[in-house]
């Protein structure tokens, strides 16, 4: 069950999804200048922990950072853009959290192990998290982007296994959807509301609805899907005769190399 006051420390992602998330600046800005907007950045997040996003003004930011306000529209653009900014940030310290298995032992663990480390973030950094989804840049942060492509490689281990009950976009949306959910709706209760069964429940639900008790595919790769789609070929009424016929010619084929 996700911890409702810390995150979990010490999970990394894969170095690749970091690297590629969090260069976001050409090589030609100068050294000094990115020192300069990684301490705004630093600036802006002490200043919504502790305030909320009113106490993020350019110039709250500029007098937190040491430097003056049109430094802040050199480095940013506007408020929007420091936002913008701060929002990539939280994104990349949470794909930083991500642990990736490539062959967990039980895909349907590492499933919840995934869900729990997202709530886990969200609780402990709730002014942070609650910036980074309710930006309209946010599902353009390169760091989303590496996050979510973690996501469906956990979703299609799954369903490689017959383990998915659902298409696996929808997997994604659902999975993406109840840990959001339940960070928020906790973060909006007040303190004497919030009871963490609320978070082992939402996550149960969740593994229900995308996965299946037993896996639909007993053996693992495609000779074992094909046969158990060989086998329940008859029974479907959306293809024509030809296309059944098809279809269960490459079904024959797949099946004979297990």
């Amino acid at each position: 069950m996700p911890s409702p006051s810390r995150g979990r420390d010490g999970a990394t992602g894969t170095a690749s999804a970091i690297e590629s998330a969090t260069a976001v600046r050409s090589d030609s800005v100068s050294p000094g200048r990115e020192q300069t907007r990684q301490r705004v950045i630093e600036a802006a997040i002490g200043l919504l922990t502790r305030g909320g996003r009113d106490a993020v003004t350019t110039r709250a930011v500029a007098d937190a950072a040491g430097l003056q306000p049109p430094a802040i529209y050199r480095l940013f653009g506007d408020k929007d853009g420091l936002l913008d900014a701060v929002a990539e940030h939280g994104f990349a310290a949470f794909l930083a959290t991500k642990h990736v298995d490539p062959d967990p032992r039980d895909p349907i663990e590492d499933l919840r192990a995934g869900w729990d480390v997202a709530v886990e973030f969200g609780l402990a950094n709730p002014a942070l998290y609650t910036l980074m989804y309710t930006e309209p840049a946010g599902t353009t942060s390169a760091a989303f982007k590496a996050g979510m492509e973690i996501l469906m490689g956990r979703i299609r281990r799954l369903a490689a296994g017959g383990w998915l009950r659902v298409d696996e976009e929808l997997a994604a949306q659902i999975i993406h959807a109840t840990a959001r959910g339940a960070v928020l709706t906790w973060l909006s209760l007040p303190q004497d509301r919030r009871d963490p069964a609320l978070l082992t429940t939402l996550r149960e639900c969740m593994v229900a609805a995308v996965t299946n008790r037993q896996p639909a595919v007993k053996e693992p790769g495609p000779a074992g899907a094909a046969r158990a789609l060989r086998a329940a070929l008859p029974e479907q009424t959306k293809l024509s005769s030809a296309e059944q016929h098809l279809l269960g010619e490459w079904l024959n084929r797949l099946a004979a190399d297990g």
